[in-house]
């Protein structure tokens, strides 16, 4: 099979898995035990009659018959038409748009310093296995990657913000006092002050499975026969390491960094939260407590699992490109 056949195929497998993520949320979101009109208004502290109780079924559709509804999702969902925030009433996507970059900043930053750092300190643990800086690699990693991220972050806030005193304990920018414009350069420095300590929590508790992962993949590759060929051509070791043997371990590893930045928009609401960052991961705990807010975690799911399809598909791509043993059939 040549490789247009192999993206068709793919793209039709891509499609069913969007159908049948719409499917899945749709149906989770309705069988969800409750009333969610009758949540809404509780959620408002409010009382309603019967006449503006139907008034409102109708305005969320639903007094409409589940095949119906599911159609009417199976659209919205496709066309990226959320609806309005329970709540607010504004646009879900304006609602999101925000808190999604500020995630991506975040996460962004923290996963590309993780897979980095992780992927060095892997090959060279692979590299000095058994030894001291293996040993001190491996168990540090099962230390930072075994131990709750709440409990991280307690430590990181203990030490740089309540102790020292370098950063912001909490936040996403600070309170500027009112009418106040800050300058570019004043707007950058503030978001990084308080960016600091919350992406240095995410890349202590994610390097760990990186150096695990890549030290994994590449004792699996590091005494096959091309390795010792190529070291007996006396090329550098650290070509032999980077060249050759991560080259072709990387498989697992592409799958993995795909599947991490698919997972950036889905926020982490531990440490969003406990870092009280506007982000996807505290809009989702807001979301979620104390009243459920359908429309806008229908689409925080729908978005999650899209970006995980896409990056599943560009990872298939690139197993052909990175790895010439493999064909596509």
């Amino acid at each position: 099979m040549g490789l247009r056949a192999y993206v068709a195929r793919r793209i039709v497998y891509s499609i069913i898995l969007i159908w049948a993520v719409i499917t899945i949320n749709f149906l989770i979101f309705s069988m969800l035990p409750g009333d969610p009109i009758a949540q809404y208004v509780a959620s408002l502290k409010g009382r309603i009659d019967k006449e503006r109780y139907e008034q409102l079924r109708h305005d969320f559709g639903l007094d409409q018959p589940l095949h119906v509804r599911y159609l009417h999702s199976l659209i919205s969902l496709l066309t990226f038409n959320f609806g309005r925030e329970a709540g607010s009433g504004e646009p879900v996507l304006n609602v999101m748009r925000e808190p999604m970059l500020n995630t991506i900043i975040l996460m962004g930053t923290a996963e590309v310093l993780s897979i980095i750092v992780g992927i060095l300190l892997g090959v060279i643990a692979a590299y000095k296995r058994d030894g001291i800086i293996d040993t001190v690699l491996t168990t540090g990693s099962l230390v930072t990657y075994s131990v709750p991220i709440f409990f991280v972050g307690w430590i990181v806030i203990l030490i740089f913000a309540i102790q020292l005193h370098w950063f912001p304990a909490g936040g996403w920018i600070p309170d500027w006092p009112r009418g106040y414009v800050p300058t570019s350069f004043e707007y950058v420095l503030a978001r990084l002050r308080y960016i600091v300590l919350p992406t240095f929590t995410l890349f202590l508790f994610t390097v760990g499975g990186w150096i695990l992962l890549t030290r994994a993949c590449v004792l699996e590759t590091i005494n096959e026969d091309y390795v010792v060929t190529a070291r007996a051509k006396g090329l550098k070791e650290r070509t032999v390491l980077y060249k050759h043997v991560l080259k072709n371990a990387s498989l697992p590893l592409i799958t993995s960094v795909a599947l991490a930045f698919a997972s950036l928009v889905g926020g982490a609401i531990i440490t969003e939260t406990l870092f009280s960052y506007n982000g996807m991961g505290l809009l989702t705990w807001h979301a979620i407590y104390p009243v459920p807010n359908l429309p806008l975690l229908q689409a925080i799911f729908y978005i999650s699992a899209l970006l995980v399809i896409i990056a599943n598909f560009i990872a298939d791509l690139l197993y052909g490109i990175i790895d010439p043993r493999i064909r596509y059939g």
